[in-house]
Order: C-alpha cells, then sequence, then structure tokens
C-alpha cells in the first residue's frame, strides 16, 4: 500500500493542505485554520510536495502561470474528462458550465460537469476557478467566492494588467 504525505502551505489567501503519494499530488485543498489543528502533518516530505510548493509560490508571486508537477486524483471516467477539461483551460481565461459541457461533446451535460467540477480536489492546479456562470458571473467555488474572486483577479492583473475586474 502507498505512503501518503501531508503537508501544508501557507498561500495568501489561505491555508492549503496538500496529500501527496511519492510521485504524484492527489489532493491540494483550502482548509480552515481551525482545521489545522486535526492535520497530522508527515514528518518527511516526498520531492514531489516540494515541487508543488515551489510552484505555488513561483504561482502566487506571478511568475508561473502551468503548474508541471504530477497529480493524480481518484474519480469517476467522467470526473476525470472533466477535470482534464478544466486542466486545458489557460492561465486567465474563463469558461462558463455550459462551455464546459460542449467542450466535452454535448451540452446537455451542463449539470453533470457542474457537479464534477465541484468535486475537483486539487484547486489552482485543476483550475476550477476558471469556470464561471453563463453571464460570467461568480458563481460556486468550493472554497468560497472569495477566494475564487481574488484567483481571477490575480490572472487577469498579470495577463491583461488591469485592477480589478469584480
Amino acid at each position: 500500500m502507498p505512503t501518503n504525505y501531508t503537508q501544508i502551505y501557507h498561500s495568501p489567501i489561505g491555508v492549503i493542505k496538500i496529500v501527496a503519494d511519492d510521485f504524484c499530488i492527489e489532493e491540494l485543498v483550502f482548509i480552515e485554520d481551525t482545521q489545522l489543528k486535526q492535520l497530522t502533518i508527515s514528518t518527511t516530505t516526498p520531492d514531489v510536495i516540494n515541487q508543488c510548493i515551489d510552484e505555488l509560490i513561483e504561482y502566487f508571486a506571478g511568475k508561473r502561470k502551468h503548474f508541471s508537477v504530477a497529480i493524480n486524483q481518484a474519480g469517476t471516467e467522467f470526473q476525470q474528462k472533466v477535470w482534464k477539461e478544466l486542466y486545458e483551460v489557460p492561465f486567465s481565461k474563463t469558461l462558463s458550465y455550459g462551455e464546459l459541457a460542449k467542450k466535452m461533446g454535448d451540452p446537455n451535460l451542463v449539470r453533470a460537469a457542474a457537479s464534477a467540477n465541484g468535486k475537483n480536489k486539487i484547486a489552482i492546479i485543476v483550475p476550477c476557478h476558471r469556470i464561471v456562470g453563463a453571464d460570467r458571473s461568480l458563481v460556486g467555488y468550493a472554497w468560497g467566492k472569495a477566494r475564487k474572486k481574488w484567483l481571477l483577479q490575480h490572472e487577469f492583473r498579470l495577463e491583461l494588467g488591469v485592477q480589478t475586474l469584480f
């Protein structure tokens, strides 16, 4: 049975829990400070977590637009397809849930795609924050709309040189 490791990273928008095996990031989620006491932090850290933290530092510093760290999150075949589409959404670009469903080949999959999007457990790297409402409004984000807004503004500012968009 593979060993799992847990570490935390204090990002500009909150604490991030990172879970990995020896080779891949399996979970990267925002947690609240109150949850820190309940975590068992690993005493050793595999290279993949160190790489992930380095890439997150670069992302938040505006020096990284795409992640190269290995990821592997468990999910159904459909969820995997949705997460692959999310991973392909370019830095500072957004898609609506409807556009995501169309990219998957069936505009009727909007609700299913939205559900799979909400089950993503690798925040930022699998950029579910780039999925917006049909009217481009900020809708649904497992870790709060304030974080979604921050992430999108961060990317838009870097890409477009705009101070605020929402």
